[in-house]
């Protein structure tokens, strides 16, 4: 539950006051505010220009809470990456800074495997555990070999192959 306060802004007058002490508002753009008799009056944050609160509900999926159900994180398949997305990730790990070149990428992407289990592999061996339980869900086969007949498994520290098995188990 949001709440989202409203304020004003009060910009001088440069003229002088009128005496009479009744307020009627002229609305001459809904950008700049009302103008009264002492000066302008701009709104300075969304809401209600009145001075009231608002309460805010935000609901996200179908059960209105889950980040998965309302394609915000872990809800892509595996045909939602691509080879972008293993450069992406490359570039993001820092893989390219250390490697030097794409190569490395490059590679894998030159065989016949999927960019979700490319992601995998490189997630695997960077014992990044956000990721791998990311593809998991979308559907990454940790069983499939590489050039060099490694797996994500094998590319992995025992730490992370535990963590990656327990995951499949959980799935299945």
């Amino acid at each position: 539950m949001a709440s989202i306060p409203s304020c004003t802004t009060h910009l001088p007058f440069t003229s002088k006051p009128q005496k009479s002490p009744s307020f009627s508002p002229k609305f001459s753009s809904q950008f700049l505010g009302i103008q009264n008799k002492v000066g302008w009056v701009r709104p300075c944050r969304i809401g209600p220009s009145n001075g009231s609160r608002v309460k805010c509900w935000f609901k996200f999926g179908k059960s209105g809470v889950d980040a998965k159900g309302a394609g915000i994180y872990g809800s892509q398949s595996r045909d939602d990456f691509d080879r972008d997305d293993v450069e992406q990730y490359f570039n993001y790990m820092g893989m390219l800074a250390v490697e030097g070149s794409y190569d490395k990428m490059e590679a894998l992407l030159s065989q016949n495997i999927h960019p979700i289990d490319i992601l995998l592999m490189l997630a695997a061996s960077e014992g990044d555990k956000p990721k791998i339980e990311e593809l998991l869900r979308a559907g990454a086969n940790y069983s499939l070999k590489d050039a060099d007949g490694r797996t994500a498994l094998d590319r992995a520290n025992e730490e992370i192959r535990e963590f990656i098995l327990e995951l499949s188990v959980q799935k299945a």
